[in-house]
């Protein structure tokens, strides 16, 4: 089983999660393989920082050998972009050069880290350019569009105002963009639109597939699947803050049934850990203000999520297709499956829900 879409920190923020940690901990949850996403503190945007993540990763995956006898792990990157089309062409040449490097991506709006692309002339920059240097690999997008947030409603008192400031339809117009922007270059890639968490988006997506020229994926997060708007209410609710953020209950239903269906291709846990204290406003930013970070720890709830799937009348090959099949063939690789995730016992499960110090799932079914 592959999860395409985490985020391992260390460097600047090993405080919070590590590379051997991370590894370690999706091992023990029955991944097969993770793909790591560029946002670290600094962004690997270079080939100099992509050489130095793939040496750190070996260092890790050397420790964990000796640990586990039979540990086995695949390991992908995603390269970032930036809007300077020299360093796109660094990254490029790297994702060309190196197996690690199994994408690009781009931020099409303010998340995590430093990697925002929010003017459009500049995300057509970033799709004119892969089209310029006949880019054929992926490009993980998150999609939220600046333009319709409403940042003003945000009020840390009540986490559930977070899910007003980031609405529906700024992730389905920055979908839209990202569609369009990428027809009108001439992309000849991947676009994945990362998280899909509203259902016109994934309409979006499904009615555009059959007019452009270009491939076009999307996956879905177990909480986007598993949680809505209205549990940001609940104590502590700041826990489960993210970008995306939660989405109405009815949302959620018609999204978790449209991964039962088979109409999103993946599953990725956008595994992304934050301390306790950056989760509740009590740590502070360079600037003195308090962070209430956005992300949450899932490497421990993936198996649940996958026994959950299971009870819910998904066959093992309707497993296998969202949690490996569709990501080999998006990907063009080939990762061992151990169908491992899901099988874990109690014991093992209650041991992985220690690792980090908040639980953003506690009570949800499954």
């Amino acid at each position: 089983m592959i999860d395409p879409h985490v985020h391992l920190r260390d460097w600047e923020q090993s405080y919070k999660e590590t590379i051997e940690h991370g590894l370690e901990t999706a091992y023990r949850a029955g991944l097969d393989a993770v793909f790591e996403m560029p946002n670290t503190s600094p962004p690997i945007t270079s080939i100099d920082l992509i050489i130095q993540r793939i040496a750190d990763k070996d260092c890790a995956m050397d420790k964990l050998k000796s640990k586990y006898p039979n540990f086995n792990m695949g390991y992908g990157l995603f390269a970032g972009v930036t809007a300077n089309p020299v360093k796109i062409k660094e990254i490029v040449e790297a994702y060309n050069e190196l197996d690690e490097v199994v994408g690009l991506k781009m931020f099409a709006g303010r998340s995590t880290g430093d990697l925002e692309i929010i003017e459009e002339d500049k995300q057509r920059l970033v799709y004119d350019t892969l089209a310029d240097l006949d880019y054929r690999g992926v490009i993980a997008v998150h999609c939220e569009k600046e333009a319709f947030m409403k940042p003003k409603l945000w009020n840390p008192d009540e986490p559930y105002t977070h899910t007003l400031a980031r609405p529906a339809e700024s992730e389905d117009k920055s979908v839209q963009d990202q569609i369009m922007f990428a027809q009108e270059a001439g992309f000849k890639g991947t676009l994945h639109i990362c998280h899909v968490s509203v259902p016109k988006s994934l309409e979006r997506i499904e009615k555009m597939r059959d007019y452009v020229s270009f491939k076009m994926t999307c996956g879905i997060t177990p909480h986007h699947a598993m949680m809505y708007d209205e549990m940001m209410k609940e104590v502590n609710g700041l826990f489960r803050k993210m970008n995306p953020p939660l989405r109405l209950k009815w949302m959620q239903e018609e999204m978790l049934q449209a991964l039962i269906d088979g109409r999103i291709p993946w599953v990725e846990s956008d595994h992304a850990y934050h301390t306790r204290k950056e989760k509740l406003g009590k740590a502070l930013d360079s600037n003195g203000k308090p962070i209430y970070a956005s992300g949450v720890p899932v490497f421990h709830y993936y198996p649940r999520f996958i026994k959950f799937l299971r009870e819910k009348g998904m066959t093992e090959k309707q497993i296998d297709n969202i949690t490996h099949n569709n990501i080999e063939k998006a990907f063009g690789i080939k990762i061992k499956n151990t169908r491992r995730a899901g099988k874990q016992t109690d014991e093992e499960l209650e041991a992985l829900s220690k690792e980090y110090e908040f639980d953003a799932f506690k009570k949800i079914m499954a």
